[in-house]
């Protein structure tokens, strides 16, 4: 379910109270909701995933993206959660959102941009909608 982008970074799905503890488990220490409240019925609420992580030693941050798209400001909080330095899980309702957030920031810290749209692909994401953006935020 936790698709590996990087040696430390992982995106997923939606992750439920029992993936906390697999994270906890797999030493994930930050989690980053990237999904809006309310999104779906389905959906676990970000307050619970918060409880569960805080209870098992993760820290956990949530910069929401709706279908509208993505700022300068969520970049710049993910370039921001980004700098924990222990392995991360970064999770919306498919794992696209996060992934393409986690490429525009990677972009704006100046990365290699066909490298990181190969992670991408290689954990089955296509950065593709925001390569333009990708190169236009590159450094």
């Amino acid at each position: 379910m936790f698709r590996q982008l990087t040696d430390r970074i992982w995106a997923a799905p939606q992750i439920t109270l029992d993936d906390v503890a697999t994270a906890a488990a797999q030493g994930i220490t930050l989690i980053i909701n990237n999904r809006p409240e309310g999104e779906s019925e389905d959906q676990t609420p970000g307050e619970a995933i918060e409880s569960a992580a805080t209870a098992a030693g993760i820290a956990y941050v949530a910069i929401p993206i709706t279908h509208a798209g993505f700022s300068q400001p969520q970049v710049a909080a993910m370039v921001e959660a980004l700098k924990h330095e222990g392995k991360v899980l970064a999770y919306c309702r498919s794992g696209t959102r996060s992934t393409l957030l986690w490429s525009l920031a990677q972009a704006s810290l100046g990365a290699d941009l066909d490298m990181v749209t190969a992670q991408a692909l290689a954990a089955g994401y296509d950065v593709s909608p925001v390569r333009p953006l990708m190169d236009m935020l590159k450094r």
